[in-house]
């Protein structure tokens, strides 16, 4: 049985996550860049399970065999992400080119006594929504994330930015305190994000087709957009290389109706709308996902050993379905 995503530890320790912020800060991001060659090997041979999981996803998304060269580009373009958070949280966004689709999907849904949810994933660089919050600096921010997942990167990264980090609703306290916070964001005209592309250990799912085969989706992202009946965006920033991302909104639903009868099925096909759309970004550009478990596996099983190469894991999903 392969561990919940949950539990599998932090990738990196304090010291090195501290050192390359430094670095970052101290000599610049050309400098900084430099560095995540050697972090890249360093990942693709000391988290053999992370690098069977990037030669599965590679082949799924692209049908064909993924090669070494391809997940060592996958590795590279998520730690090229989390080093630019570094820029994005000292908010340094002149080094950036960011350029927005659909800005208007978001901004014709804000209003001042109701906020919108924004979904995202996680795909590319959820902080490039800074950049285009400081357009409209009238709008707060509030992030839900859990802080005790990656507790070394999330304290230091927010020490660069004390603001951002009271902004924070850890998403590792109870329900119902996560609830009231979001009430209360929302209601005050804020724009609220979260992660709605994969649950926690025991969350409620919901199977969803997702590059060919189900995969499950958490529920509760979509449950809250109805229960506080606010509308809902999707929200990608999609990492292009260099220091360009493209940030994407699209409306999921103005304001979610479930009806008691009609409940599970109008459920399901607004998480298959998310998914579909999901699916559309990612194969697009799948180096920009980041998802670093099984995401298929439906009974607990891991990635086989074999996907080193020919991603055998994928027959894993396969077979579960």
């Amino acid at each position: 049985m392969s561990e919940h995503w949950s539990k599998r530890h932090e990738g990196g320790g304090r010291f090195a996550i501290w050192l390359i912020r430094t670095i970052a800060l101290k000599c610049g991001r050309g400098a900084a860049r430099a560095c995540l060659l050697p972090i890249t090997l360093y990942f693709y041979f000391r988290r053999p399970y992370e690098r069977r999981v990037s030669y599965a996803f590679l082949e799924r998304a692209t049908g064909r065999p993924a090669s070494a060269w391809q997940v060592l580009r996958h590795i590279h373009r998520f730690a090229g992400t989390i080093l630019d958070r570094v820029f994005l949280l000292a908010e340094r966004y002149a080094r950036f080119d960011v350029r927005m689709h659909g800005l208007e999907e978001l901004t014709s849904r804000m209003r001042a006594d109701r906020g919108v949810l924004l979904l995202g994933a996680h795909v590319g660089s959820f902080e490039v929504l800074r950049v285009a919050a400081v357009e409209r600096p009238d709008v707060r921010v509030r992030v839900v994330l859990d802080t005790q997942k990656t507790p070394a990167l999330t304290r230091l990264l927010h020490a660069l930015n004390p603001e951002i980090g009271r902004n924070v609703i850890d998403a590792s306290r109870p329900g119902t305190e996560i609830v009231l916070a979001l009430s209360e964001a929302l209601a005050d005209g804020e724009l609220t994000t979260l992660l709605a592309d994969r649950a926690r250990e025991h969350e409620a799912t919901m199977l969803a087709d997702f590059f060919g085969a189900p995969a499950p989706f958490p529920t509760a992202p979509f449950l809250l957009g109805a229960i506080l009946k606010v509308p809902m965006v999707l929200c990608l920033g999609m990492y292009r290389g260099g220091n360009r991302y493209d940030l994407h909104f699209e409306a999921l639903a103005d304001e979610l109706v479930l009806p008691r009868r009609e409940r599970e099925a109008g459920l399901r096909a607004i998480v298959q709308r998310y998914a579909d759309r999901l699916e559309h970004h990612v194969r697009q550009d799948p180096y920009n996902w980041f998802n670093w478990h099984d995401f298929w596996n439906l009974e607990g099983r891991g990635v086989e050993p074999a996907a080193d190469g020919r991603a055998a894991g994928i027959a894993v999903a396969r077979d579960a379905a």
